[in-house]
């Protein structure tokens, strides 16, 4: 039988691995409006995307500590701490749910596939008391519905707003204008996107190292090792430099057709939905507030300038996100707990 310390390793492992997975399957959250209007090229893009995404994880932990303490009851677990298999099995869960959905390019959420996959480990591990229904609620649930609704109504004003200040100015000059605006604003993308997301793998380290007895948690909840805040962001920032080609050509091209001034004004409303959530220490789904932002820009040009038919499909891939990552998590923690982990 393996001993806590190694499981705890195990955990930090997989935790990286879905980071840098993280990493590549959301790069599209920062970098697909400004690739697919061609003001940068996809190198230069990625390599953006990927430095901003580590300074963006330095920037707060507060959505950390609401993966670490917010969400699961430890005192309902007989042991009285969150099991190391639980939090192995939801990373379990979380990666698979991933790869599937940046195999066949649907841009569905890193954020909510580890919430699921929590869920669905600690629901087979203890039952419904071990989940922290308030904290779920308030911390996961709502902002699943407010990321992406919220990214859309600010992109339909923002761009609305631009189309009535520049109603008389030459497209291509706007554009050309623009070209420059979206370069900061997928800028701002890529740091919210870091401050937000390598939040989530710090979050079930730390979560791992207190049910370890390794670190104290306090009133406030657990303070994130600086050596897990600093291996969280390169390991992000490492997936990121990947690039998720899949995710990027669904993102850029097959939602509407996007210029510069849309691009700008996606981006912009998505990081704001963004840096709200950390204020409040939300994890939300930066896939949700960017897709939502861009159906907003769309929807502001004209109601058939979306392809609602991608729209449905991506929509389908949020609802099953929670659901599938929690049943893969239940079923591998039933595997480890079979085989005497």
């Amino acid at each position: 039988m393996f001993d806590i310390p190694l499981l705890i390793i195990l955990v930090v492992l997989f935790a990286l691995a879905f980071d840098y997975i993280n990493g590549f399957h959301d790069t599209a959250n920062a970098i697909a409006t400004v690739v697919s209007t061609r003001v940068l090229t996809p190198r230069s893009a990625i390599l953006m995307a990927a430095g901003l995404n580590f300074v963006g994880a330095l920037y707060t932990q507060g959505v950390a500590k609401t993966i670490a303490s917010g969400l699961l009851d430890a005192k309902a677990d007989p042991s009285g701490v969150i099991p190391q298999t639980v939090i192995l099995a939801a990373l379990i869960g979380a990666i698979v749910w991933n790869l599937l959905t940046w195999y066949y390019g649907i841009p569905s959420s890193s954020s909510h596939a580890l919430m699921g996959g929590l869920c669905g480990a600690a629901l087979a591990r203890g039952g419904m008391d071990m989940i922290l229904w308030e904290g779920l609620t308030k911390k996961v649930l709502i902002p699943i519905i407010l990321s992406p609704v919220g990214g859309f109504i600010i992109a339909f004003f923002v761009m609305s707003l631009i189309y009535t200040i520049f109603a008389h100015v030459q497209p291509f000059r706007v554009n050309k204008a623009f070209s420059a605006l979206q370069i900061m604003s997928s800028a701002m993308m890529a740091f919210s996107h870091g401050s937000n997301d390598a939040q989530k793998s710090m979050g079930v380290i730390t979560l791992a190292l207190v049910s370890g007895g390794l670190i104290v948690s306090g009133e406030g909840g657990p303070a994130i090792p600086n050596w897990v805040i600093l291996a969280c962001a390169i390991t992000m920032a490492a997936g990121t430099s990947v690039g998720g080609w899949r995710i990027i050509k669904t993102m850029g091209h097959k939602i509407i057709k996007l210029e510069p001034v849309h691009g700008f004004a996606a981006e912009t409303s998505a990081s704001i939905v963004i840096l709200m959530a950390d204020h409040f220490h939300a994890p939300i789904s930066t896939t949700h507030a960017i897709s939502g932002s861009i159906f907003g820009v769309g929807a502001a040009k004209r109601l058939s300038a979306v392809r609602w038919g991608v729209a449905r499909s991506m929509v389908i891939a949020w609802i099953l996100t929670l659901p599938a990552a929690a049943t893969v998590a239940a079923v591998s923690f039933i595997i480890l707990h079979a085989l005497g982990l």
